[in-house]
């Protein structure tokens, strides 16, 4: 099934006047900085967080001037955070394209980081909605805080489901959820619905980040990133948790260990992922997505009138789920 096209098929000309928006808001005339935004607009991505913004406004009203500069203010923050991010993790690549890291430096990666930030800073004063700039405001702390807890969780010797839940709560869904909530509170939603839409997009982040997580057991070109890199960085997701936390394998606790310390070799993570697939670990993972599905369908069925509009979410949740890349 072609998914993107159904959840496109609201808010077609509203996606494009975002694009072009966007677009024109990563430009500049200046040589490196100009090439370098190029570099970045080149990524496009399938924008699947503007998306959301958008559909959840259509739901509770119109897609108005407000959503459209809340939108590119919160992509632009991802971006932003995105670009550190790489710089963080040293990888060379995202999503199969070069990073700006790679591709320039640090230094230029991180400055390029810092304009693009800011950029996100004067689309949402855009807005001229309060409420909006300041969700923006705490996003970027909550993402910022997100990664500061992984960094610091990589030293923790406990593996537990719980911390690994308070990471992606705070580097994925606090995005998804603030997608959700900026979008109903752009069409003027009361309180309660932008509650009640903060919680599907957060159930959203969840979902989509263990379907993330789950590929990093798998080899594949259109991810851009080898089996086990996770493993490589020193993180612990929630398939090889599960498996870790359900079985008595004293060698593969060591190698969890390793994992951690930073030591662990390519040969020893390709153990441990098998060691995941065999006891598990995969299909857990798949179990937590479908109990997170339902959560999601629940507020679709309550909170969604409009056929078109409740076609399309159902469909994002779905295409969460069954996406290969």
């Amino acid at each position: 099934m072609d998914y993107l096209s159904l959840i496109k098929q609201p808010i077609g000309k509203e996606l494009d006047d975002f694009i072009t928006l966007f677009n024109n808001s990563l430009t500049h005339d200046d040589g490196l900085l100009s090439q370098v935004l190029t570099h970045i607009r080149q990524r496009g991505g399938k924008r699947m967080r503007p998306i959301l913004i958008l559909l959840t406004a259509k739901n509770y009203g119109d897609v108005s001037h407000v959503t459209q500069h809340a939108a590119v203010g919160l992509e632009l923050l991802h971006t932003a955070s995105l670009v550190h991010d790489d710089v963080v993790d040293e990888s060379g690549e995202r999503r199969g394209q070069a990073s700006v890291n790679a591709t320039y430096n640090n230094k230029v990666a991180v400055l390029v980081g810092d304009y693009i930030l800011s950029t996100a800073l004067l689309s949402v004063a855009k807005t001229g909605n309060q409420r909006i700039v300041e969700y923006l405001a705490e996003l970027g702390r909550t993402l910022a805080a997100g990664e500061i807890l992984q960094l610091s969780n990589i030293q923790n010797q406990v593996i537990s489901e719980e911390v690994y839940y308070q990471v992606i709560n705070q580097k994925t869904a606090a995005l998804f959820e603030a997608c959700a909530a900026i979008g109903a509170i752009s069409a003027g939603a009361s309180d309660k619905e932008i509650k009640k839409a903060a919680k599907f997009g957060q159930t959203l982040g969840l979902m989509f980040q263990i379907r993330d997580d789950i590929f990093d057991y798998y080899d594949s070109k259109e991810i851009g990133k080898p089996t086990g890199n996770d493993m490589t960085e020193g993180k612990l997701t929630l398939p090889v948790i599960y498996a870790l936390n359900n079985t008595d394998f004293e060698s593969m606790h060591t190698l969890a260990r390793k994992v951690k310390e930073g030591t662990i070799n390519q040969d020893e993570i390709a153990v441990l992922v098998e060691f995941t697939k065999q006891q598990g670990g995969i299909e857990y993972a798949e179990q937590r997505m479908q109990e997170f599905s339902k959560i999601c369908m629940d507020y679709i069925n309550s909170s969604v009138k409009e056929k078109a509009i409740k076609d399309a979410l159902t469909a994002y949740v779905d295409y969460v789920i069954e996406r290969k890349y």
